[in-house]
């Protein structure tokens, strides 16, 4: 199996065919403005029937007259929400071929002054929701032996910084599982692919910043209330790559014949892969410096 280094990207090869038909791709978290809403786009224009989701079809509402895509309300948090969408989705197109695990939330704070709640909200959402949708999926592609899972991680699991670090443990946690089931799923005929943004320009500021407003007021890190908030906007700063830029680079991956194991890509994704390398003083020193402490 191919490996794609982070920040390193090669030629894609020819996607592979479906017996003739039109992969079947569903995407968890397609709110317009996101990563999801533009993969769901990309995948669409590389002739593919897309099964957009999210908690609400207003969010994804430019797309409901276009018959490439198959829009249906997806909360990962309920699993009868999410088996409803799913056999609405093989009951529509007969199969899935491909799952893109995105849906995902921000949360920011420090982590000795960070409600329990929200970590565990955090976790539910991009970990056990991905989890959720696997194991909802893989039963179906199994059957088939064939398939593929694509996880949406994160470039800062590479070196984790202040502030984040409930999304980037979330994050981690997702990246550990992935190589897992790469593994696991490979046995059953299923491939995995751990897609890891950069910086990536998108609607992910307005929630993390919507969320950060409903946090606590800070004791032991009041004097660091500006830097701490300023995380929340950071990854839509110092020119970010556009959603449609990241969108077509990735699923050109996911939909070669034999995909990478991990494909990186966007702002920061080399910077962040040479300090995952280094020194953890290093490491250390570059974060302080960026986050100004």
């Amino acid at each position: 199996m191919e490996e794609h280094r982070p920040g390193v990207i090669t030629p894609s090869a020819p996607a592979a065919s479906c017996a003739g038909e039109k992969p079947v791709v569903l995407i968890t978290g397609c709110s317009e403005g996101g990563i999801g809403h533009a993969m769901a786009r990309a995948f669409a224009a590389r002739d593919c029937q897309v099964v957009a989701t999210s908690r609400s079809i207003s969010s994804m509402s430019d797309l409901t007259n276009d018959p490439r895509f198959f829009l249906q309300e997806l909360d990962v948090l309920s699993d009868g929400s999410v088996g409803r969408a799913v056999s609405n989705a093989i009951g529509r197109f007969g199969r899935i071929d491909v799952l893109v695990n995105n849906a995902g939330v921000q949360c920011i704070g420090p982590l000795a002054e960070m409600p329990l709640s929200a970590m565990q909200q955090t976790f539910a959402t991009n970990v056990f929701g991905a989890m959720r949708m696997i194991q909802a999926v893989v039963p179906h592609m199994a059957s088939r032996r064939k398939g593929k899972v694509a996880n949406i991680g994160s470039v800062t699991v590479q070196a984790p910084g202040p502030w984040s670090g409930v999304y980037t443990a979330t994050k981690a946690s997702l990246h550990s599982l992935t190589d897992s089931l790469r593994l696991e799923l490979k046995l059953l005929g299923i491939e995995v692919v751990n897609i890891v943004p950069g910086g990536i320009r998108s609607n992910i500021a307005n929630s993390a910043i919507a969320s950060y407003s409903r946090m606590p007021e800070w004791k032991l890190y009041k004097p660091y209330q500006a830097q701490i908030r300023a995380r929340a906007s950071m990854s839509q700063e110092m020119k970010a790559t556009h959603t449609e830029e990241f969108a077509k680079e990735a699923v050109a991956r996911i939909l070669q014949r034999n995909p990478p194991a991990w494909f990186s890509y966007g702002r920061y994704s080399t910077v962040f892969s040479v300090l995952h390398h280094m020194p953890i003083f290093i490491k250390d020193f570059v974060l302080r410096k960026a986050m100004k402490l």
